[in-house]
């Protein structure tokens, strides 16, 4: 396999110091680096970055090379309405529940190359081992790519394993806009699929047995332990909140200070708020506003109307309800003072996924197969996981990040963990395809 030139670096700076000892029983790390690589050439920013976000034709074209690897490595390949891929490889009980593995490969804007990537190639390249070796699973296995799980588009996230599960409320997801001004369905339609298809992607959980994601950290966990992987032992639930302040526009110049109903400044001290309220609720909460948008935004013009949007996250569902309906009430409150209006609406929330104990028994006992130390630690990104892990027998494998950098070109995993990651992973699933 070729690497293209403008992500030469990437596969150059894995192979630099990848031990070659971890090529064994099928994986093969270089395989994986090449891989990694061509993907980085999707969607490559100016900051070697990713910018690949759901629904567009560059996640569309990395989703294209999977399914030709999956092909290659001897899967059978389809896609459903939601824009899933998936590779199966069929075992010897053919109408056994499926044993799945995967992750996304859309991104944020100027992300990173492993995020989600990572999860999609280690299930593959567990899958070509198998191929590679003569090995053949009892259960059914399935690589799949989750569409769009960043959410980056439509300010929501996790869409195509919602809707494989049946998660998806049609009259609100046609209500959706993107980042461009688009609908959900010409959205949707620009890539070939309709809302009859994305919503006929249910599917019933009983034919899924188990579904195991491989992710990096993104955190300094294992970083700081000397961890090359760790077993998740429950997902935080994100909750996102679009808050919207109405004030007035009006001149720069003419109108004095304390006549201005300015939008900005409240969202502005309403910021302050949502940095200040977690560690008043929940030692493991964390609140973020990552988006900022400001009407009519003229240098001269008392801003009239900002929406910003929120994020909170806890791995406890009732800790996360409290922070939120604290960050309401302080939006609320700062409208009040500050004579403007305020709008509040929910665009995700999702239930915080404990892992069941069972599932991390198995991943412990496949970290200790390989050789390694299992540490267990909680996961406080959301990640398609927590969708699945609602219905079927559900876990994760993160793997060490680099300084915990992520949702950044400057995000890196050693390609030597993100191969024993591999391996971990292969002895996990071959324990549930028994």
């Amino acid at each position: 396999m070729d690497t293209p030139q403008e992500s030469k670096w990437l596969w150059e700076r894995l192979m630099h110091s990848y031990n070659h000892e971890h090529d064994h029983s099928g994986v093969n790390g270089e395989r994986l680096a090449t891989r990694l690589a061509q993907l980085a050439a999707i969607g490559l920013t100016a900051e070697r970055g990713s910018n690949r976000i759901g629904f567009s034709q560059e996640e569309l074209a990395a989703k294209n090379l999977v399914k030709q690897w999956m092909e290659e490595a001897g899967l059978e390949v389809r896609e459903d309405g939601a824009g899933n891929v998936f590779g199966r490889l069929e075992g010897h009980h053919r109408q056994a529940p499926v044993v799945m593995s995967g992750s996304h490969v859309d991104s944020v804007p100027n992300g990173g190359h492993f995020d989600g990537t990572l999860g999609v190639l280690a299930a593959l390249e567990v899958a070509q081992a198998w191929q590679d070796t003569g090995f053949c699973p009892g259960k059914p296995y399935e690589v799949v790519v989750f569409t769009d799980e960043e959410g980056a588009r439509f300010n929501g996230g996790l869409t195509g394993s919602r809707a494989m599960m049946g998660e998806i409320n049609l009259d609100q997801q046609l209500q959706l806009q993107d980042i461009f001004g688009e609908s959900f369905q010409n959205v949707l339609e620009s890539i070939g699929l309709t809302v009859d298809q994305f919503m006929a992607a249910k599917r019933d959980p009983a034919e899924i047995a188990a579904f195991v994601e491989v992710h990096i950290e993104q955190g300094r966990v294992l970083e700081e332990a000397g961890f090359p992987v760790g077993i998740v032992n429950g997902i935080a639930g994100p909750c996102w909140l679009e808050v919207t302040f109405i004030g007035e526009a009006g001149h720069a110049g003419n109108t004095p200070m304390g006549h201005r109903k300015d939008a900005l400044a409240a969202a502005s001290q309403f910021i302050l708020e949502v940095e200040s309220l977690p560690s008043k609720i929940s030692s493991t909460a964390v609140g973020t506003v990552g988006k900022c948008q400001v009407h009519p935004g003229g240098v001269n013009v008392i801003p009239g109307k900002v929406t910003v949007t929120v994020d909170l996250r806890d791995i406890h569902r009732q800790t996360r309800d409290r922070l939120a309906e604290a960050v309401q009430q302080a939006a609320q409150t700062i409208a009040r003072q500050r004579s403007v209006q305020v709008e509040i609406r929910e665009t995700l929330n999702v239930e915080p996924v404990p892992i069941q104990q069972a599932m991390q028994e198995k991943a412990i006992q496949a970290v200790e197969t390989v050789g390694l130390r299992p540490l267990v630690l909680p996961s406080g990104a959301g990640h398609d996981a927590m969708v699945l892990g609602k219905y079927v027998p559900t876990g994760m494998l993160f793997v060490q990040s680099k300084q915990g950098i992520s949702h950044n070109p400057e995000e890196w995993s050693d390609l030597d963990h993100c191969v024993m990651a591999v391996h971990v992973l292969k002895k996990w699933l071959e324990q549930l395809v028994s």
